[in-house]
């Protein structure tokens, strides 16, 4: 028997998530079709998502997610998967949309003197604008049934505040507060919007490109947990922000760090 909660709300609900083939955003399928949820995700990387699928298929119990190849930054494309999510959920509406999708690559890692036109538009439109645009393609449904939860991923990164990726930094503030004014425009629909920021997470592609030794130990002299974070420990808040647990949660933003920001 799993140590972990069991959401009798999350049972048969439509789940939507980007960025979903690896790390945390993996590890929210996972849950989520553990959970017995009917899941949707999208990512470009069709391997990882096979590995994904599979890994899920021999789990007794769990519900087999659906992949949709995507690159978030195609608009027209985000707008088809969400358009097909919708089409083919029993609700006739998204429950749970999940904006995961974020990235900053090694070219965007460097100081603003040498950021270019070309870098910021490319960052902004995965760390951002696939955030607001998906949210503005499910939303109208959402609006018409009267509920659902929409969970933006951010960063603490903006509150360190970290240096050295500053476009990044810039879009995950911008994250919290697209989520409170979705919030606020969204509530009297029923429908809630959070954001979670998490801190240094272990997911692979942090420990292939990200986690050197030098930069663990900065880390742990940072965090009050004096251990690796993994990806479920963010996807674990995911669900719960999902579920009808928190049906009076809406606006709101929680920090996944160890302990590495201290002030409110």
């Amino acid at each position: 028997m799993s140590q972990f909660a069991t959401y009798p709300s999350l049972r048969d609900k439509s789940v939507l998530i980007t960025g979903a083939a690896e790390g945390i955003g993996a590890a929210s399928v996972e849950l989520f079709c553990r959970q017995g949820s009917n899941v949707v995700f999208l990512d470009y990387n069709e391997e990882s998502a096979r590995k994904l699928t599979d890994k899920i298929a021999g789990i007794p119990g769990a519900t087999t997610p659906t992949f949709m190849q995507c690159d978030v930054t195609d608009l027209d494309r985000l707008k088809e998967c969400a358009e097909k999510a919708v089409a083919a959920s029993p609700s006739g509406a998204v429950d749970v949309l999940v904006n995961n999708a974020g990235a900053a690559p090694k070219s965007s890692r460097v100081p603003t003197a040498e950021i270019t036109p070309e870098t910021w538009e490319r960052d902004v439109n995965v760390n951002l604008r696939s955030q607001f645009f998906l949210t503005q393609a499910v939303v109208p449904a959402m609006q018409r049934k009267g509920s659902g939860s929409i969970i933006n991923l951010g960063s603490i990164s903006w509150r360190i505040p970290a240096v050295g990726v500053p476009v990044y930094t810039t879009c995950k503030a911008a994250v919290v507060g697209m989520t409170r004014t979705h919030s606020k425009e969204f509530g009297k629909d029923g429908v809630r919007v959070n954001s979670i920021m998490p801190g240094a997470i272990a997911t692979q592609r942090q420990i292939d490109e990200v986690l050197t030794e030098e930069y663990r130990a900065e880390v742990m002299a940072a965090q009050s947990l004096q251990r690796d974070l993994m990806p479920e420990e963010v996807a674990r808040l995911i669900l719960f922000l999902a579920s009808d647990d928190s049906s009076a949660i809406t606006g709101s933003s929680y920090v996944v760090d160890g302990g590495w920001v201290s002030d409110p």
